[in-house]
């Protein structure tokens, strides 16, 4: 590092890190294994789907984060994240939707980042992966599938949120061609898009929005409601001509907090032949059943979520990352002053998601799950990522 805190150089074929990183072998996981698994016979044949099937995570954030997670905005802002290869590989998901991390935090509240901050630092991540041989970038079903069949791990990179586009909609095309396949409205906050689910009033989708959706629809690129008002997100519903998707929340029928969804808006997704992801996101899909967050808070919104759409409707966007998310959600708190909705209710606070704290462990324990709780492998399989595969033929465009 040089002593302006920039980097003179970038050595991929030694992978130079600009700040101590998570361990993420061979030290072993950083927090305990599942608490609860079912018996060893179900957590086996779990594992044999998950390896023979193409799954698929709605979001995740499959890169590497600092050991102190208090460095965090600062490693952001060097536009050079660096993919976690070695979890990746070990994780059982064939395909992660990577929403990078400036479509996050960085976009609203400190340090936003502007358009060009994100053409450079998606070119550095593809950089990054064109160095690698078995975690590539996927654009298409056609080389999704060739993954799959080569034992690789693919990245669909996308946006969070689309306000670095500000009102120009050719933008979209811009990220189509620099290999965007899914983009959210929003992110918390509003923008000129629509209403975020911070939002104290809900304005819904505006014209530019809906010519948006309608941009992106043509561009074959995905549309993701997740932290989208839930008007917003019907609008989105109602103007789209190709399956919609929330990539990473849950209901708040189960748990009535503003970053989840109302039952209006998961069965608007699930009518245009979309799919919700289950988020994992610590402190967000608790349930008043089990109010310290785990697996089992988390399936509490799966089920409610089948019952209300559909098996063929729900999916994992489990927003898990190799580190500390307690101590990630922590820090931005902290920068962006966020407080909790007065009178939501409150969970029992923990130090990480028992079951679900990061991608290598989510995927063959929810199939365990599953399975222990009677679903057959066809539906498992749906669940791991066969509903995404379909309502993906029906969006991108080729």
């Amino acid at each position: 590092m040089s002593a302006d805190g920039g980097y003179a150089s970038y050595d991929y074929l030694r992978g130079d890190l600009p700040l101590p990183m998570v361990p993420l072998a061979p030290d072993g996981p950083r927090v305990a294994p599942w608490t609860t698994p079912p018996a060893p016979e179900v957590v086996a044949r779990a594992r044999v789907l998950v390896e023979e099937s193409l799954t698929v995570s709605l979001h995740d954030h499959p890169v590497l984060f600092p050991a102190d997670m208090a460095d965090t905005p600062r490693y952001n802002r060097t536009g050079r994240q660096h993919t976690a290869f070695a979890g990746l590989r070990s994780s059982g998901i064939t395909i992660v939707l990577d929403g990078m991390m400036d479509g996050t935090a960085c976009v609203t509240g400190n340090a936003p980042w502007q358009w060009d901050d994100v053409v450079v630092d998606l070119g550095m991540r593809l950089a990054d992966l064109a160095h690698s041989d078995d975690v590539v970038v996927v654009r298409s079903v056609a080389e999704a599938e060739a993954v799959h069949a080569a034992g690789k791990v693919g990245l669909v990179f996308g946006l969070e949120a689309a306000t670095p586009i500000g009102n120009d909609l050719d933008k979209l095309d811009v990220l189509y061609g620099l290999g965007i396949r899914h983009c959210g409205l929003v992110y918390s906050d509003a923008n000129a898009l629509g209403s975020g689910c911070n939002e104290p009033v809900d304005g819904g989708l505006t014209t530019l929005g809906r010519a948006a959706v309608r941009r992106m629809n043509r561009l074959g690129m995905a549309v993701d409601v997740a932290h989208s008002s839930d008007r917003t997100g019907i609008d989105a519903c109602a103007v789209s001509e190709a399956p919609v998707l929330c990539t990473h929340a849950g209901a708040k029928a189960v748990w009535d907090i503003p970053r989840l969804k109302s039952d209006d808006l998961l069965r608007a997704v699930a009518g245009t032949g979309g799919v919700i992801g289950m988020s994992a996101a610590p402190h967000t899909t608790v349930s008043h059943d089990h109010r310290a967050h785990s697996l089992a808070s988390v399936m509490d919104h799966l089920l409610h979520c089948i019952d209300l759409v559909g098996i063929d409707h729900v999916g994992l966007g489990p927003d898990t990352l190799f580190g500390d998310h307690v101590g990630l959600h922590t820090t931005f708190s902290s920068l962006l002053q966020t407080a909790p909705r007065p009178g939501a209710p409150e969970p029992e606070r923990v130090a990480w998601v028992d079951g679900m704290e990061n991608p290598a462990e989510c995927f063959p324990n929810v199939a365990a799950w599953l399975l222990d709780h009677g679903f057959d492998d066809d539906d498992v399989r749906k669940v791991l990522g066969g509903n995404v595969l379909r309502a993906l033929r029906a969006t991108w465009a080729r």
